[in-house]
């Protein structure tokens, strides 16, 4: 449910500015079309760097195809650079008022005011009910909240408008976990890293899980 943090950011600014001082050409922007065979160009490292970077700006949910093939890219700049731009994909909605509405929920949200959260994330699905991102953030308050059913529900909401949202895959695993059946649990987090396996705390979940049902005698693992 939750985004890349801000250590990922720290990491790619650091890997992308080069030596410091150095006078470097903007390269110009690519087209979307442009951006996307970038990001397919297996022979062109920085050509794949710039495609991910330009699409989280400017890319569309039309392109989450292209952004979750790029998560297995051999380039682990590469591959932050597709997380993180899906990420920014999934939180326009096209409506700058939701997206406004969708800013001030995180940051009630951020500020441990709940309530008021799933109060303006609601708000953000009545204006936009198409826009996957309000339902997954209403679900990550209502996780929050304890409110454990009605967060699913959400999660149910947002992949049918967004079946790559690992984000919420997750969000499953961890609602299964406070519901006590880890086998569930287990079953969504592998989901999670089906579609994104740079998901490195959700694997060491996984593996946690796996050893647990074992132990339990209930996994066929």
């Amino acid at each position: 449910m939750s985004g890349a943090g801000g250590a990922l950011a720290v990491l790619l600014g650091a890997l992308l500015a080069g030596a410091p001082g150095a006078a470097r050409a903007v390269p110009p922007e690519p087209t979307r079309d442009q951006a996307l065979a970038a990001l397919a160009d297996h022979g062109d490292v920085e050509a794949r760097r710039r495609g991910a970077q330009w699409l989280g700006t400017t890319g569309t949910m039309a392109d989450l195809a292209a952004l979750a093939r790029a998560l297995r890219d051999p380039d682990a700049v590469v591959r932050a650079l597709s997380e993180r731009a899906m990420w920014e994909v999934w939180s326009r909605s096209g409506d700058e008022a939701a997206d406004r509405l969708l800013s001030v929920g995180i940051e009630q949200m951020n500020a441990r005011h709940g309530e008021a959260a799933a109060e303006t994330f609601t708000k953000v699905i009545e204006r936009r009910p198409d826009f996957a991102e309000g339902w997954n953030k209403r679900a990550t308050v209502y996780y929050l909240l304890g409110e454990y059913q009605k967060s699913l529900a959400d999660c149910d909401e947002v992949m049918k408008r967004n079946p790559y949202h690992f984000g919420a895959l997750s969000g499953y695993g961890m609602i299964y976990l406070q519901l006590g059946q880890p086998a569930l649990a287990l079953t969504y987090f592998e989901k999670a890293l089906d579609v994104n396996p740079n998901l490195h705390q959700v694997r060491e979940t996984v593996d946690a899980l796996r050893q647990l049902l074992i132990q339990r005698g209930r996994g066929t693992i």
